[in-house]
């Protein structure tokens, strides 16, 4: 065997820092420290993340477009404003209706012009702007045109977008990039009909079928369960789980952590995930104190079960309430947790359910994703007769309720080994996810 050269290592790691950066942020602009990386390997980066995501890349001089798929109707990742509020759908049609003016728009406008130009485009639509007032239309503005400086299709050239919140309505120059504004948008919209088909469109895995599906859900989302996964989508990941860890350590740096109940891709350097958990402010700290207080009264784990799989496990009505109740009481003032959500125990349940079920490691109870659900019409997976390669019947409780997942025994206090029986009668030894 012939061991690589430093070259080739060198190689190698090159271009894994440019497709993670690409993975992170799928739009690049020339002013991103790797971005000269990005343009070196173009060629490469565009061949592979084809061929293992079935997603396209553009690169051009000044940046750099990854148009990923998406994995159908809610499964989005929400954009937030600088305040951590998710978008609302205001906010979004505010986001829309800019990106269309600005790629007709001159190199350089005063940003009064640009709100009058949105608002004209908003009446062309039928779509009302003003919300509960005049304010609440500014900010919702305001939200839309800093996500757009991020994104680097805008530029402060002289004030800043935010003068727009002002009662005075200040002014600001602004400098737009419209090539960068025509590749914001990653879905066939010519084909779509509206909204939900431009969704459902976007996340067609088109000639890769149930193995390009799975590899995007295994990059996108913190953890695939195998009920999640129809029975040709849990045939190829059974069979193929092995060769796509060495794959994707290769070209990401992902650590793959592969369990009887699903997969999940862990990034040791905690950078290709906007979801984090241990982590910082009240909700992420509430949240993992519930998670841990959870496991231990319900953990998925459960020995009754005997050589059934079990993915998920009901929370008994009322002891989410019950447990954050105490959490509220033990470390609210002590933690300095913010005042608003230890006011409303409501508002912080559902804050600390959110990012759980973002997580995946809490559901909703109910049926899982059906053959082909999320997908246009005309999804071609083949999917074999009365086969699977694990039996998922049964595997969490379906009906009404909260479910706790199996990768929430990663946050036990105490983790234990357990041992699996396997169908042919050999005997492994397997950790919960």
């Amino acid at each position: 065997m012939t061991l690589p050269s430093a070259r080739d290592a060198d190689l190698a790691a090159e271009r894994r820092a440019a497709a993670r950066l690409l993975l992170a942020r799928p739009l690049v602009t020339a002013d991103a420290e790797l971005f000269p990386l990005v343009r070196r390997h173009a060629d490469w980066l565009g061949k592979r993340f084809q061929q293992v995501l079935g997603y396209r890349l553009l690169v051009d001089t000044s940046y750099a477009r990854l148009f990923k798929a998406g994995l159908g109707p809610g499964s989005g990742h929400r954009l937030r404003r600088s305040t951590g509020t998710p978008f609302d759908p205001r906010t979004y049609a505010c986001l829309a209706l800019t990106l269309s003016v600005l790629v007709t728009a001159p190199e350089q406008m005063l940003l009064s012009q640009l709100v009058a130009d949105i608002r004209a485009a908003a009446a062309d639509a039928d779509v009302a702007l003003e919300g509960a007032g005049r304010a609440v239309e500014r900010r919702t503005l305001v939200a839309a045109l800093r996500q757009l400086v991020e994104w680097g299709v805008l530029a402060e050239t002289e004030g800043t977008v935010g003068s727009l919140a002002r009662e005075d309505g200040g002014e600001a120059l602004i400098t737009v990039d419209r090539e960068v504004a025509r590749a914001v948008v990653a879905g066939p919209l010519a084909q779509s009909r509206d909204g939900a088909d431009l969704v459902a469109r976007a996340a067609d895995p088109g000639f890769g079928g149930p193995r390009t599906y799975v590899r995007r859900m295994l990059v996108e989302t913190p953890v695939v369960y195998l009920d999640g996964l129809t029975d040709a989508e849990r045939d190829w990941l059974r069979t193929r789980q092995r060769r796509e860890a060495q794959a994707f350590a290769e070209l990401l740096g992902l650590e793959a952590e592969i369990r009887a109940e699903g997969v999940a891709l862990v990034d040791p350097e905690d950078e290709l995930t906007d979801l984090h958990l241990p982590g910082t402010g009240t909700v992420a700290q509430a949240a993992l104190l519930l998670l841990e207080r959870l496991v231990e009264r319900v953990c998925p784990d459960d020995p009754a079960t005997g050589d059934r799989l079990v993915i998920g496990t009901a929370v008994p009505d009322g002891l989410v309430d019950e447990l954050l109740a105490g959490l509220v009481a033990e470390y609210g003032r002590r933690g300095g947790w913010q005042r608003d959500l230890v006011a409303d125990p409501r508002a912080l349940r559902e804050a600390v359910l959110d990012l759980l079920v973002r997580m995946r490691l809490v559901a909703y109870a109910g049926p899982v994703r059906a053959e082909g659900a999320g997908l246009p019409e005309g999804y071609a997976g083949e999917v074999p007769d009365d086969r699977s390669v694990t039996d998922v019947r049964g595997a969490r409780p379906v009906g009404m309720g909260l479910v706790l997942l199996a990768a929430s025994a990663r946050y036990a206090p105490d983790v234990t080994v357990r041992r699996a029986g396997r169908a042919d009668g050999d005997v492994q030894e397997e950790l919960p996810l």
